[in-house]
């Protein structure tokens, strides 16, 4: 049985306090008033502009959304534009996008995180399904992690919850009522969708779907470890072909809501399949990760280099896949120049080149280069290297979807997301490896074992 190490707990304690720490000063640093932020901006464009000046020509974020339609009827063609109003709205607006910053630092980490998890629960349920010979003796370490879904999934609904209209447009005041200030009417137009009773209906839904597979498909592999016959090994089959038709479905409809809506006027048909990409070869990779951790502490002596190769070729093809989805969806885009699609991007190459086109080299180019030769596949240090570079691309991945919608240009990586991800990682770290303990590292009677513990590639 593994122990949780008291350095490591506390480690992962020390991070989760000082994460939280970090978010309140985040929190309270934000909350600046109109003069602050007149002054703010009067000293960004004596110093050269920076976002005082850019900031009227960003692309739309939530507020130029929120009064765009609203905009378009209050103002005659003859009439004089009023530039202490203009004036007065632009701060309004920079106010929000900074009032904005710490509720999405902290969702793009909680969402993060998240991920992780059920992009694990979801290649654990694969390789269930297929009968894969290889990975049985990695089990333990997949249901660890998966341990931390449950928590993680009801942390981004409830931050999504007190957020509100920081996160999601649509939430806003008056966005449904014609005749109001803020009415929008394309976001009238998907009230049906977009509403808060039925977003976290569904939330709660995918979750409790995705909490119950991970339950039982535990239950069953305990079970089977002291089992006189295969009927656990059987259960865990038929609810994991189950579960991943759930998934595909919920995954999907996740991504739209959890991610996608932050920009209401958007949409994107291969959006789902994008966040499957992004969140699956994130999980292999805290797979590999953990599993070379508890080797060097000297468990899963069972694992040998040929299934470090297979987790490290895992990451190689869905760096793949990832790029393939992120190229298709950016191409069709830019080929179809749909005014309301290509904003998308736009907003990106304008006011986040750097880690838009960063992330891409990240997911793409690293990958590629540090693990398209077979032997680097089976180089502990060379994988862990690989692993937080893919790590690190994908944080950034998320960090690009939800940001620009919420902060526009007034982003930074600062104290709010480093303290975000801090948090999350040590309250990562104390429920897998707490999950970790309560069962034996390898599944004892597990049909496939010893095909999994004799792999050889």
């Amino acid at each position: 049985m593994y122990t949780f190490s008291s350095k490591l707990k506390t480690f992962s304690i020390i991070l989760m306090v000082l994460g939280s720490v970090g978010v309140g000063i985040g929190f309270m640093s934000s909350h600046k008033s109109f003069e602050d932020v007149e002054h703010l901006l009067e000293a960004e464009a004596h110093h050269g502009g920076g976002h005082g000046e850019e900031a009227s020509h960003a692309a739309p974020t939530h507020d130029a959304h929120a009064k765009a339609s609203h905009d378009d009827h209050g103002k005659g063609h003859g009439e004089e534009v009023d530039h202490g109003d203009d004036h007065k709205k632009h701060v309004e607006h920079v106010m929000h996008q900074i009032h904005n910053r710490p509720w999405s630092a902290l969702y793009v980490a909680a969402f993060f995180f998240m991920m992780i998890a059920l992009g694990v629960l979801a290649f654990y349920a694969i390789q269930i399904a297929s009968q894969a010979g290889w990975s049985p003796v990695l089990f333990r370490v997949m249901e660890g992690i998966t341990a931390y879904l449950l928590p993680g999934g009801l942390i981004v609904l409830i931050i999504a919850f007190f957020a509100d209209s920081h996160l999601f447009i649509w939430l806003k005041e008056g966005m449904t009522v014609e005749g109001h200030e803020n009415y929008d009417k394309l976001v009238a137009g998907k009230s049906g969708w977009l509403n808060k009773t039925g977003f976290f209906i569904r939330g709660l839904i995918f979750l409790g779907g995705w909490s119950l597979y991970r339950h039982f498909s535990r239950k069953f592999s305990i079970a089977q470890d002291t089992a006189e016959d295969n009927s656990n090994y059987k259960k865990s089959f038929r609810i994991a072909a189950g579960f991943l038709v759930f998934f595909i479905y919920t995954e999907s409809m996740m991504s739209w809501d959890w991610i996608m809506s932050v920009d209401p006027h958007w949409f994107s048909t291969l959006f789902g399949w994008y966040v499957f990409a992004s969140m699956f070869v994130s999980g292999i990779t805290v797979i590999g990760l953990i599993t070379l951790y508890l080797k060097t502490k000297g468990h899963l002596e069972f694992v040998n280099e040929n299934h470090l190769h297979d987790v490290a070729k895992f990451m190689f093809a869905f760096s793949i896949f990832w790029t393939y989805l992120w190229f298709s969806q950016f191409m069709l885009i830019w080929y179809s120049n749909i005014p309301e699609e290509v904003t998308y991007f736009i907003t990106r190459f304008k006011d986040y080149q750097l880690p838009f086109l960063g992330m891409v080299a990240l997911n793409f180019v690293f990958p590629i280069l540090m693990l398209i030769s077979a032997d680097y596949k089976r180089v502990p240090w060379f994988v862990v290297m690989a692993g937080l570079v893919i790590l690190f691309g994908h944080y950034i991945d998320i960090f690009n979807m939800i940001m620009p919608a919420t902060v526009g240009d007034r982003w930074f990586i600062g104290l709010p997301e480093i303290s975000s991800i801090i948090l999350f990682a040590g309250l990562f770290i104390f429920v897998v490896f707490t999950a970790l303990t309560k069962a034996p590292l390898l599944v004892k009677r597990y049909p496939l074992r010893k095909e999994s513990e004799e792999f050889h590639y």
